[in-house]
């Protein structure tokens, strides 16, 4: 690889990057707007022009904390926890197509590498449970075991019928296979099964079991505090944003659409999804932890096989 080659793929990564941190930061204001504008009340409004500034603050703030280990936690797996948790947060952004020109990477298994990633996701969070060496962070931790087989089995199947439909597992050929009809539309079924097992990846509600803080406190990052604390909260906000740009790649076009650039596109259509995963999360209750594991074998994998043979057979008539 030339040198100018190297330098345009340092300057693509500067900027994902960057980018990606400063709209994990904001999506903390974001989320806490849309909790307040659903509530019925103001938000964060004090620091800096209407609030804007409150990301910062809560960065400042988490730095200078107090970094507590307690004695009783495995330290090496209590320390390597968080960074692999932020570490595959902002994986998936290597191969996500941004605009027709700017991505940082094309491969022709990409939908496997997403698997990859979000399999050892799963590890940053059942480390940090069982290292913590406390039962709420234990059960925690377990509980994501559990919940992730359960629903990476439906998410995976979900990728299936968007690869038979459009013959590639290359991210950027599935996108430039929707010029003409997004796959939202043929992959409806294929859509909301992955839609909903992508709730349960998140850990968001209604199935944020992992870390109900009504009977687990804080679940499986009990024991964390400081910037350690502040890795997993960034991690969770960036594997959303993660999850989003991902859902629309392959259901809603990604950078396609009209009149504006493929960019400006992108940014609305993973806006949009960002918007939804956060309204529901302050819209409905909590599962129980038997419902959603019913939810996961009982519904949504069986509904996946029937999206899977369906888009078969349409495959071989059209």
């Amino acid at each position: 690889m030339a040198l100018k080659d190297v330098l345009i793929l340092v300057v693509k990564i500067s900027i994902v990057i960057g980018g990606m941190l400063g709209v994990v930061a904001y999506l903390t204001l974001m989320e806490r707007k849309v909790v307040a504008y659903i509530q019925e009340r103001l938000g964060p409004n004090r620091v800096g022009p209407w609030g804007l500034l409150q990301p910062i603050a809560d960065g400042i703030k988490l730095m200078f904390k107090e970094d507590v280990i307690p004695a009783h936690v495995d330290k090496l797996l209590y320390v390597i926890a968080p960074a692999i948790t932020m570490t595959m947060a902002v994986m998936p952004f290597v191969i996500i197509p941004f605009s027709k020109s700017f991505f940082l990477s094309d491969i022709n298994v990409g939908i496997l590498l997403l698997l990859a990633i979000s399999g050892i996701n799963t590890y940053g969070v059942l480390l940090a449970g069982i290292s913590s060496n406390s039962k709420y962070s234990m059960i925690g931790g377990l509980r994501v075991a559990s919940q992730l087989i359960s629903y990476e089995v439906a998410l995976s199947l979900a990728f299936v019928g968007v690869v038979l439909w459009n013959g590639s597992m290359s991210l950027v050929k599935i996108t430039e296979a929707q010029h003409v009809v997004w796959n939202i539309i043929p992959q409806f079924i294929g859509f909301i099964v992955f839609f909903i097992a992508a709730l349960a990846e998140l850990n968001r509600i209604p199935f944020d079991l992992p870390e109900a803080e009504a009977e687990l406190v804080a679940g499986y990052h009990t024991e964390y505090s400081s910037m350690k604390f502040a890795l997993f909260y960034l991690g969770e906000y960036a594997n959303l944003t993660a999850m989003s740009a991902i859902i629309t790649t392959l259901y809603l076009g990604g950078w396609q659409g009209p009149w504006l650039p493929g960019f400006v596109w992108f940014a609305i259509k993973t806006f949009v999804v960002l918007f939804v995963f956060m309204w529901i999360r302050w819209t409905y209750p909590r599962f129980r932890f038997d419902q959603l594991i019913s939810v996961g074998w009982k519904v949504l994998i069986p509904l996946a096989l029937l999206n899977i043979a369906l888009t078969a057979i349409l495959r071989i008539y059209i």
